[in-house]
Order: structure tokens, then sequence, then C-alpha cells
């Protein structure tokens, strides 16, 4: 293991029964990095982070987190669904702050941790409303700064904008690519969107379709802001979207 990486995986392998969804999978994610991972539709890319996050007991290999083996209780995990997973009794601040309490941090960590969250989203003027007073955007603002606030040392996202009008998701990758640059927190994104993978990654893993490898992984060294029409993005796009045609 080297000094930077943040995660290493090792022969990961999940049977469920007699299918075999992840076939022998290794990779390493370096601090602060933004690892997007896409692949067929069904390939197992949702059983992949479960995985990673402990959600499921993997069948064989080794999931490490700064050189320990991977442990919900030890490591600081956020996982941001595709589905809305506000919690609709509480409101912004109480939703953001519910990971802190979990975590028995102090009264005075918790609200400096939510003021800041809350600013970082820009939902100043939204602390006290409830999510069915909120937009879909709001929504999972909300959810990415309750995920931010717990400084974790992983974020797994799982198609979290796939629900979203175009619109909102240019937006919402925007904010996260702050938030990321502003925490410099480890992401592991998954997305059926090849543009988007383009957009966010610092690097591109691309599955196979079952039994789940990795085909290849691409280096993404595009500057940022990028922009969809410039020439080199829309090449980087076209190659991935070969990698994974048959979807």
């Amino acid at each position: 293991m080297k000094n930077n990486d943040k995660v290493v995986v090792n022969n990961l392998t999940k049977r469920f029964d007699d299918l075999l969804v992840l076939d022998d999978i290794s990779f390493t994610v370096k601090s602060g990095e933004f690892l997007v991972i896409v692949g067929p539709t069904g390939c197992g890319k949702t059983t992949f982070l479960n995985s990673l996050s402990k959600i499921i007991e993997v069948t064989q290999g080794e999931i490490l987190i700064d050189g320990a083996p991977v442990d919900p209780q030890k490591h600081d995990l956020a996982y941001i669904l595709q589905e809305y997973s506000t919690m609709p009794w509480l409101n912004v601040e109480e939703n953001i702050s519910y990971g802190l309490k979990l975590k028995g941090n102090p009264p005075d960590v918790i609200r400096s941790r939510v003021d800041e969250a809350v600013e970082m989203v820009n939902l100043q003027e939204f602390r006290s409303f409830y999510p069915n007073e909120l937009s879909a955007s709001m929504l999972q603002r909300v959810v990415i700064a309750r995920a931010f606030a717990t400084r974790p040392d992983l974020l797994l996202m799982d198609e979290p904008y796939g629900q979203l009008d175009l619109n909102l998701k240019y937006k919402l990758e925007d904010e996260l690519l702050n938030l990321w640059k502003k925490t410099g927190t480890t992401i592991i994104f998954i997305t059926h969107n090849i543009e988007e993978a383009v957009y966010l990654s610092d690097r591109i893993l691309v599955l196979t379709n079952k039994p789940t490898h990795i085909k290849t992984e691409l280096v993404n060294t595009l500057p940022r802001p990028r922009r969809v029409a410039d020439r080199e993005f829309i090449d980087l796009r076209n190659q991935v979207t070969k990698l994974i045609k048959w979807w």
C-alpha cells in the first residue's frame, strides 16, 4: 500500500449462491481522488458499492481504508443513493445533523458542522423547512450536506442525480465538485451517464458485464472546469462509450 492510497481493494469477489456477480476485482483509490465507475446496466455496480460499505459481506477478498479493514464503526463512511433519503419528520437542520448525532459528536461540533454544511450547499434560508416543502434539487443538497458534515473517510455515491432533469443535474454536479475541492473528500461515484463520468472524474473504471471485473481504467486529465462541447471532452466520452457499447 502506498502512502497516498485511501482505499485498497484486493481480489473482491461476491457470489449470491451460484451467481458470480463480482469476479476478483482489485484497485486502489488515492486520498482525495474522485473515482467514477461505469459499466453495463445490471453488471453489479450497486453490489460493488454495497460490498465496499459492508452493507453486504463479500465472498472473498479484502477492502482496506487507510491500511485497516473497512469497518463502519471505525471509519466514517457516507453513502448517497439515487432515491432521496431525507427523513420527512426532520427539518433541514435536523436531517444534516443526524449522522453527527449518531456518531456522538458534542453539541458545539454538531452546531459548527451543520452551519458549515448549510452554507456550503446554500440552504441558509431553509434550515427550518421540512422535506415536503423542498424542491428535488434542495432535497439532494440536504443529503449531500449531511454526508459532507460527517467528514467521511470515503463518500460513496450511487447514481445520485439519476432522477433529476438535466439543468438540475448540471447544477448539482458543479456544487458537488466545489464541495469536493473544499473538503478533499475521497469519492467513489457510480453512474450510467458517460458524460457525467467524464465531467466529474479524476479517473474512470469501466466494468464488464457479469461476472463483473474491471475492463480498463482511464485517467482523466482534462482541465477543470470542463466544457462538454470541447473536442477533448467529446473524444474521451466517445472512448468510454465504445468500451461499454453493449450496454
